[in-house]
């Protein structure tokens, strides 16, 4: 929201001397984010004056029109005589008044004017444009044409107001009060103790007969509307210099003066507000829900398919208004343009065609149902961010008040006297809370005088003693329980008067078991090389259809977000591979072509049972049963650890030639993972969603006697690959984290270190082809027994003319020790032997000749 500090001045009587840095100091210690101070005009010296345009001579010869001017200037030049001046503009004719900038002046961006020969002619000034003078769009394109009325001559820094601070304010998404000067000014007002001049107290007649006629068909939908009418509106009227530029200093652009009037008491008061024609509007408006399928050509020129649950202004005809967002183009107001003829001077606009009677709607709408239907629309407005924000509904009338006054004193307009206002009946919100619960959450005693104080500073009406009853004001609907009230008091009083207390944690409360596993996993998976990518938890469910996932997979099942960051991504992940690939895809589109990326997070399983989190206590610890109830109400959510690999593993160099990424790589790190948390990791040929069906392992542990898949690794499929734009020969690795946790020994384990050497066989098997090596291992491992140190497979040959078809070979390095001897040759040869044994047995191997 950009606050214009000359028009924050209008209800709060700051002191003179107050500069926009002092206005930001003061609302950035009550709460508000005030980003910047932009000065206006800072570095804008003049003389800059009106002048009336005498001559135009049109220069031939050169590749763009060209002009040469005489204007009159009055005394500014200090000669009185008219001023000579070369412009290339085309929207201004003899007679206009303009802006003129008069050598010696320097225009914003520091551009100093001098006299100087351009296209055969000496220029003394120029003639400006609003984006020349550091105005903003003015919706001319071309050169500021003035009011006739404007006196020759006169400054027209003045004139145009260039030189303002602008403070522009970051506001929350529970403070919609502040996207407006109104509820800038109240904050200003509190933070220094002055009164405010509250421009939404009017004098507003009630609700009559005669208004336009208006039908609300959902009431939860449009709570208030209020309707007025103004006719006989000139159409020649153009909104005023003051208008036009207190629109362009809050970021908006001038457009006619129903509209520019309607956006300008928004503004003000931060109540949104439409302008019908009334000649366009057929019987009846009303408000209603869409029809499924219904069509609207909205303001933009878009025609937009309407959803049943999109709140529409109707008449007769069917929709002509998304309610909140923005209106329709069957009853747009017609004004005519700045210039009575086009922008090549041609054919005159017929004034008969400019709008002369309009409806103007001052409404009230339900805040989710208006956010919903600008995200589903794709259509922010300055309308829908404030309605899904929070507007006073009390302020519609003095709102529409506002506006009719404005149109008939700038348009010449007639105000009927008929007043349409239909509003659902509501109670006050009021919020029960103890006198001393901000003392409480603040830890600093306030005193009731205090807390009432500054409750009935922001509006609030407060009674009772120990016990407070607080009705909150209507231009705060964030005000709903004790802790936002003990929140404006505490801001109020100053978050920096909070004493800084450092918390003394008791003995033994370090980081829990499942916290250290965590780190450890992460070091590990460091030390081998990985980078931890950490991705956001949202994905879009067409992504299960890009891995490959069969449509009854459970990780199908999504748990949905109402009000989605992305309406592209609007489900909790459940599972890690969609962002870590998501960023992987990126880095190697970045020129990054050998990765290796870990990530360990929650993924998120809807519940069977949903059920509605209760609300926390803030004065004192969750009990245990609050907590459990929390857990209850929230989807299940362990957690994932997943690695991604792409490119080399080692690099290529002196050293020798390096090796690309494969599946191996990707079981080695669940392998890693299963030893820092102390578990079994069973191995197997496996098939699933993304995996290639030949170059995949299921990962597997024994829980409570029965084995469990807990994960999958190796490298991506061909077709998921295409369907990711990921590099070729891509691998992953994923794995529940949590329930090899739940099976591992968390206890740290020391290296073992060995007085007595080391005594290493090798053996080659020859097994059938499709035997796992992880069988074989387990085989070997089994047969070996308890002097097996560690088996190690080094090599994999496979040649039907040695070995014979559907053959190969698994070679393996077996380390042998005693923990109270050195093995003698016959020890370790007797181990190896039961162990070939028993492979032999189980797998049908046999040695390798």
């Amino acid at each position: 929201m950009r606050v214009p500090l000359s028009w924050l001045r209008e209800y709060v009587d700051l002191p003179a001397t107050e500069t926009g840095r002092d206005v930001q100091a003061k609302l950035i210690s009550a709460g508000l984010e005030v980003e910047t101070v932009e000065h206006l005009g800072a570095d804008l010296k003049g003389p800059l004056v009106v002048g009336q345009v005498l001559t135009i001579e049109e220069l031939e010869g050169f590749k763009k029109p060209i002009r040469f001017c005489t204007v009159n200037v009055g005394q500014a030049n200090g000669t009185g005589e008219p001023q000579e001046i070369v412009c290339g503009a085309r929207n201004f004719a003899v007679g206009d008044k303009v802006v003129v900038v008069l050598p010696g002046a320097t225009l914003p961006g520091g551009f100093s004017i001098s006299a100087r020969k351009t296209y055969g002619k000496t220029s003394h000034g120029m003639i400006c444009s609003s984006d020349e003078l550091g105005m903003g769009d003015d919706g001319t394109h071309g050169i500021i044409v003035l009011p006739p009325e404007t006196e020759v001559g006169k400054d027209a820094i003045e004139l145009l107001e260039l030189v303002d601070e602008v403070l522009d304010i970051a506001v929350t998404a529970n403070r919609g009060d502040c996207l407006s000067i109104r509820g800038v000014a109240r904050e200003t007002a509190i933070a220094y103790g002055l009164p405010l001049r509250d421009p939404a107290l009017l004098d507003v007649p009630g609700p009559n007969a005669y208004g336009y006629p208006v039908k609300i068909a959902d009431p939860t939908g449009c709570d208030r509307f209020t309707a007025r009418t103004v006719t006989g509106l000139s159409p020649e009227a153009r909104s005023p210099i003051w208008l036009q530029r207190r629109l362009q200093k809050v970021g908006m652009r001038p457009i006619s003066l129903a509209v520019d009037v309607t956006n300008y008491v928004m503004m003000e008061l931060g109540q949104p507000l439409h302008a019908y024609d009334r000649s366009l509007v057929q019987g009846t408006i009303g408000v209603r829900r869409a029809a499924e399928g219904e069509k609207i050509v909205t303001l933009d020129g878009v025609e937009r398919k309407l959803h049943a649950e999109d709140l529409v202004i109707t008449d007769d005809r069917g929709p002509i208004g998304l309610a909140g967002v923005m209106g329709g183009a069957d009853t747009e107001i017609t004004d005519l343009p700045r210039s009575r003829t086009d922008s090549t001077g041609g054919t005159p606009i017929d004034a008969d065609k400019a709008t002369s009677d309009v409806v103007i709607e001052a409404a009230h709408f339900d805040q989710v149902a208006i956010a919903r239907t600008a995200r589903r629309h794709k259509l922010s407005s300055e309308a829908s961010r404030r309605f899904e924000r929070g507007v006073d509904p009390q302020a519609a009338a003095a709102a529409a008040q506002r506006t009719v006054d404005l149109l008939v004193l700038l348009a010449g307009g007639t105000a009927e006297a008929g007043v349409t206002e239909i509003s659902a009946p509501s109670a006050p919100r009021t919020v029960a809370m103890p006198a001393d619960h901000p003392d409480k959450v603040a830890g600093v005693t306030y005193g009731r005088e205090t807390v009432v104080r500054r409750l009935q500073e922001v509006g609030c009406d407060v009674y009772g003693q120990d016990e407070l009853i607080v009705t909150a004001p209507s231009w705060r609907p964030d005000l709903t329980d004790p802790n936002d009230l003990a929140e404006e008091v505490i801001r109020l009083e100053g978050y920096e008067n909070l004493p800084s207390t450092l918390p003394r944690p008791p003995a033994g409360r370090g980081l829990t078991a499942r916290q250290r596993l965590h780190r450890r996993i992460g070091r590990a998976l460091a030390g081998a090389g990985y980078v931890e990518a950490l991705n956001y938890p949202f994905v879009g469910e067409q992504v299960f259809d890009q891995l490959g996932l069969d449509a009854d997979d459970p990780a199908r099942r999504v748990v949905k977000l109402v009000n989605p960051l992305s309406d592209e991504e609007p489900a909790l992940r459940t599972s890690l591979l969609p962002g870590l690939l998501g960023a992987l895809r990126r880095n190697d589109g970045r020129g990054t072509h050998d990765l290796a990326l870990f990530e360990t997070g929650l993924v998120f399983h809807p519940r069977d049972e949903q059920r509605i989190a209760a609300n926390l206590p803030v004065d004192r610890r969750p009990s245990e049963d609050d907590l459990a109830a929390l857990d209850a109400a929230l989807p299940d959510q362990p957690r994932h650890v997943a690695v991604v690999l792409a490119g080399a593993r080692e690099q290529a160099g002196w050293w020798g030639k390096g090796r690309p990424a494969d599946w191996a790589d990707a079981i080695e790190a669940a392998r890693l993972v299963a030893r820092e948390a102390g578990a079994e990791l069973i191995l197997r040929k496996g098939q699933y969603g993304p995996w290639h069906p030949g170059r995949c392992a299921e990962l597997i542990v024994t829980v409570d006697g029965a084995e469990r898949v807990v994960g999958h690794a190796g490298e991506l499929h061909p077709r998921v690959i295409k369907a990711l734009g990921l590099p070729e020969r891509t691998c992953a690795m994923e794995l529940d984290l949590d329930t090899v946790a739940r099976v591992g020994d968390g206890t740290p384990q020391a290296p073992s270190i060995s007085t007595f050497p080391v005594a290493t066989q090798d053996v080659a098997l020859v097994v059938d082809a499709f035997v796992p090596a992880a069988d074989v291992e387990a085989a070997l491992r089994e047969g070996a027994g308890e002097l097996l140190e560690s088996i190690r497979l080094f090599d994999v040959y496979d040649n039907a003319e040695q070995l014979g078809e559907g053959r190969k070979s698994l070679a393996y390095a077996l380390r042998f020790r005693a923990g109270d001897r050195t093995l003698t040759v016959d020890e370790a040869s007797a181990a190896r032997d039961a162990a070939v044994a028993l492979a032999g047995e189980r797998v049908g191997a046999v040695l390798r000749s």
